[in-house]
């Protein structure tokens, strides 16, 4: 376990990090650490930007924060386990929090797919991209999550890898132990964690699933799950057998 430090606030910046390195902050950010925070020049913070670790900077300005400067590095660039989160979509604040929840279980690319019964046609990628940013500035992330452009599901499955291990999640499978499953598989290639919609797959979605190489076709127990909760916890038994939880 990395030694975190929990109490000093952390912001991404789109910026190249290193010591000495002066950045001029974004309205929206100066504005969070000014009236926010209530933090003002001479305080500290960390920053990171997903590619250089994360630093202690330096707030500079006179009436508000208007700069940053970079004094040292606390921690070295990590790489997220090659787990993408391949989801149906939700509405409004559902979506937020799948979005938060996948990059909190270090998801690596966040792909939204549609299908038949997918409740939402539009996304606004722009928005979950924030969402991936704050969730990863709240829990002490070096690395951003890639989000994805909605793509259709047969297109996913045309475009994707198929050295891949697909972990297709289904309420309709008899398989009911899924951790020993997950074990056994073979994901040496990256694995993609699919979850479909509320409604379930069509039919010939599930057809065209099955017929895919290298899939793993799970049950979540006994209970039929929310989307946003099996998101969860998919992603927490991939994890536990096959991702960065083994440590």
């Amino acid at each position: 376990m990395p030694d975190l430090d929990f109490h000093a606030p952390r912001l991404f910046v789109d910026a190249p990090l290193r010591e000495g390195e002066r950045i001029a902050l974004e309205r929206d950010q100066s504005n969070y650490l000014g009236n926010v925070l209530r933090l003002s020049a001479g305080g500290n913070i960390l920053v990171f930007n997903g590619r250089d670790g994360e630093w202690r900077a330096a707030i500079e300005g006179r009436k508000r924060p208007d700069g940053l400067s970079i004094i040292a590095q606390t921690r070295k660039q990590d790489r997220l386990p090659d787990i993408a989160y391949v989801f149906a979509p939700l509405k409004h604040a559902r979506l937020d929090y799948v979005v938060q929840k996948a990059v909190e279980m270090g998801a690596c690319r966040l792909q939204p797919v549609l299908t038949r019964h997918t409740q939402v046609s539009r996304v606004n990628s722009e928005r979950m991209r924030a969402n991936a940013i704050e969730a990863a500035e709240q829990c002490g992330i070096l690395s951003l999550a890639e989000v994805a452009e909605p793509v259709a599901l047969d297109r996913f499955l045309d475009r994707r890898d198929s050295a891949r291990l697909l972990v297709f999640c289904d309420e309709a499978t008899d398989v009911a132990a899924p951790m020993p499953a997950l074990q056994a598989a073979e994901a040496a290639g990256g694995i993609d964690v699919l979850i479909g919609p509320e409604g379930g797959f069509a039919e010939e979605e599930r057809a065209l699933l099955l017929r895919q190489p290298k899939t793993l076709r799970l049950s979540l127990g006994p209970r039929i799950l929310r989307a946003d909760t099996a998101g969860v916890a998919a992603l927490a038994l991939v994890q536990a057998a096959l991702g960065d939880w083994r440590g």
